[in-house]
């Protein structure tokens, strides 16, 4: 069962792991961007997620594991690794289990403590789709807008449609699979584990997944790490200041 994955560029080993419900293309315009920096970036999708293998089993331990693989399988040793969000949780536990794989760790807009489930109305809107009547992304987007009202998130969203068949939508991710194992998502890292090289942990000013109150847990994880606040950015900091928050990660992994 093997990650499906976008390589881009020549060079040193870059992997991006993206969000809960995103996929890896998300980051294809940074992706780009890293490239022109002597990097071969990988944007993976994990498991149950945009063309990845699907799976009963869907916890921060497989999924740092799938990367483990993944990094294997394409000969990848010594690899700087980015993760937002859930993303953020799998690079944590991955650096933290192999850290003779990891050279440099990178995570955006999470912290390593326990965060309660508040995905409840973006999982109920993406159950409520009806594929037999929805024909197009924009009957789609309209369907969703009655439970996700920010267009931006429906957007990103909407990015897992695809044409299962000629006339016929459907969401590349394991819907199903992740409603019922969301809880899973906000898991803290393990008590014990730690990563002792150079980490850079990025924050979105309008975000409150990083507040003050996480650099204790932070630096008790990570004790060789930074936090860098990138301006006019919420949770989706990459998106939403594309420009701070490439230059943070080049400063960063040069």
């Amino acid at each position: 069962m093997n990650l499906h994955s976008n390589i881009i560029g020549e060079g040193k080993p870059f992997v991006i792991l993206h969000g809960f419900l995103g996929m890896g293309d998300n980051w294809k315009t940074l992706a780009r961007q890293f490239s022109e920096s002597n990097f071969e970036v990988h944007l993976v999708d994990q498991r149950n997620h945009g063309r990845s293998f699907h799976s009963e089993e869907f916890n921060y331990d497989a999924m740092a594991d799938d990367v483990k693989q993944y990094c294997e399988d394409h000969n990848l040793n010594d690899i700087v690794l980015l993760g937002h969000s859930m993303g953020g949780k799998t690079a944590m536990l991955l650096a933290s289990k192999y850290p003779d794989l990891v050279n440099k760790l990178i995570v955006a807009d999470i912290s390593p403590r326990y965060y309660p489930v508040h995905h409840d109305a973006i999982l109920e809107g993406l159950s409520s789709l009806d594929f037999s009547q929805i024909e197009s992304r924009t009957e789609a987007d309209e369907a969703l807008s009655k439970y996700v009202s920010e267009a931006g998130v429906r957007m990103f969203l909407l990015k897992n449609l695809y044409w299962v068949e000629k006339g016929q939508l459907g969401l590349r991710m394991n819907l199903e699979v992740l409603k019922n194992n969301v809880s899973e998502v906000g898991e803290a890292l393990p008590t014990h584990a730690t990563f002792n090289k150079d980490t850079l942990f990025l924050r979105g000013d309008r975000s409150e997944y990083i507040g003050e109150s996480d650099e204790a847990i932070i630096n008790r994880h990570f004790p060789n790490s930074k936090i860098i606040t990138i301006s006019k950015a919420g949770h989706w900091l990459h998106a939403e200041n594309p420009k701070d928050f490439y230059d943070a990660v080049v400063n960063f992994v040069s």
